[in-house]
């Protein structure tokens, strides 16, 4: 058989932070040379993620406490074990879901800059200005989920007949509005549970 009991504390930390682990155990709880097995399992969970199938970033991982047995403790028990207590943790976290977001900049005709600004924020973008060229074009600089990009140029063809452009590149991580989160987790779920079967 297997056996292997890991208990964890996580915390989140700064933005762009990354991740940090802490072994806080003293004494033998979890023997040494089983520690980073759970360390491990931990990590796994953080790359496939725990809500929505996305890495979890920003956190702080303690290893507090565990349990083994002199027979069945293994290896692959306790990185099982640190992949159950971490998607265990994150949901009883309250986390965020981050989309990547970007600076956009689109070149049009001037007598489409008022549709090109409404597509925009209609794609959950902040226009940032509106700036004439002098030679019949302006250019529109906004910040944009990248999820809500995909389609952008096939619109900007049909709204400019093909002469509008645009360059994007990415600008930071932003927490996504709790209407967007729910249909991704929803999604996910479903998703995960259908595989599960």
């Amino acid at each position: 058989g297997l056996y292997g009991d890991a208990t964890i504390e996580i915390e989140p930390l700064p933005r762009g932070e990354g991740y940090k682990w802490e072994d806080k155990i003293f004494g033998g709880s979890i023997p040494q040379q089983f520690r980073p097995s759970v360390e491990k399992g931990v990590k796994q969970t953080m790359e496939q993620g725990a809500i929505s199938g996305n890495p979890i970033v920003d956190v702080k991982v303690r290893l507090v406490d565990g349990s083994t047995h002199s027979v069945d403790g293994k290896d692959i028990a306790f990185q099982i074990a640190g992949s159950m207590a971490m998607r265990e943790a994150v949901q009883k976290a309250d986390p965020v879901l981050l989309e990547p977001v970007m600076d956009v900049h689109v070149l049009v005709p001037e007598r489409n800059t008022g549709d090109v600004m409404g597509l925009l924020n209609g794609k959950r973008g902040r226009v940032g200005g509106m700036n004439p060229m002098g030679d019949g074009r302006a250019e529109v600089t906004a910040q944009i989920p990248q999820s809500e990009m995909y389609d952008f140029p096939i619109e900007l063809r049909a709204m400019t007949q093909g002469r509008g452009r645009y360059s994007m590149t990415f600008s930071h991580y932003e927490e996504v509005p709790p209407h967007v989160a729910q249909k991704i987790t929803a999604t996910y779920s479903k998703e995960h549970a259908a595989a599960a079967v």
